[in-house]
């Protein structure tokens, strides 16, 4: 790895916000700077094949051969309506009240969302996303609504089994909650033992000539 190339190069799919872990490696690694970059929702797993990332947040499923994958966190079903819509005011909505609307579209890609997300807004049936991808496309002429007990979308990190590294187990990590102080790629070092210093004794006086000898002296007899 040379001075301009990044330690680690990170894709995420759209909606997927990784701020908050990219800046804890900034804390800890200052000297080893990330590339993170948006990929295709299709790309999620391409990128990681033909080596333009290291590591890659996707939406499963995904196809895992040959993959490490660790599920993070799900996301929460929405319905996208407009904003002039019967539903518009509810809370939530069931997935019978789903089902029932003549036209309900589902995400296949950021850019058909953008382009289905205007669709809605223009009175053209409904969208069902997940919660991430509505709020990245939101527009003050739709409204999203949570779907109850609808099945959720789970994010997950992902990275190919045989490029597993040090670094990539350090990200990996700092995702998961490791602490700094068990960090694997950057061990902290031991604190080597101190061997106590004795104060060395100090050299006994040396006696002049002709001098008696301290203490009391004998006295003569008469």
């Amino acid at each position: 790895m040379t001075d301009d190339q990044p330690a680690l190069r990170i894709a995420f799919a759209p909606g997927v916000t990784v701020g908050k872990w990219t800046r804890r490696w900034a804390e800890r690694h200052p000297g080893l700077a990330l590339e993170v970059f948006p990929a295709a929702e299709s790309d999620g797993v391409a990128v990681l094949h033909d080596q333009r990332a290291n590591l890659s947040f996707v939406r499963l499923p995904v196809d895992r051969e040959g993959l490490s994958v660790i599920p993070l966190y799900s996301e929460v079903a929405v319905l996208v309506v407009p904003r002039d819509s019967e539903l518009a005011a509810s809370e939530t909505v069931t997935d019978s009240q789903v089902s029932g609307l003549a036209k309900v579209a589902e995400y296949s890609s950021a850019e058909s969302v953008k382009d289905a997300v205007a669709l809605v807004a223009a009175g053209v049936g409904a969208l069902r996303l997940p919660h991430s991808l509505a709020r990245l496309h939101a527009r003050k002429d739709v409204v999203a609504i949570p779907i109850e007990n609808a099945t959720a979308t789970e994010i997950a990190l992902t990275w190919l089994q045989e490029e597993t590294s040090d670094l990539i187990d350090e990200f990996v990590g700092i995702v998961r909650g490791r602490t700094a102080a068990s960090s694997r790629a950057v061990p902290t070092p031991p604190t080597p033992k101190v061997r106590p210093v004795r104060a060395a004794r100090p050299a006994p006086a040396q006696k002049k000539s002709g001098q008696r000898p301290s203490g009391r002296s004998r006295k003569r007899g008469r």
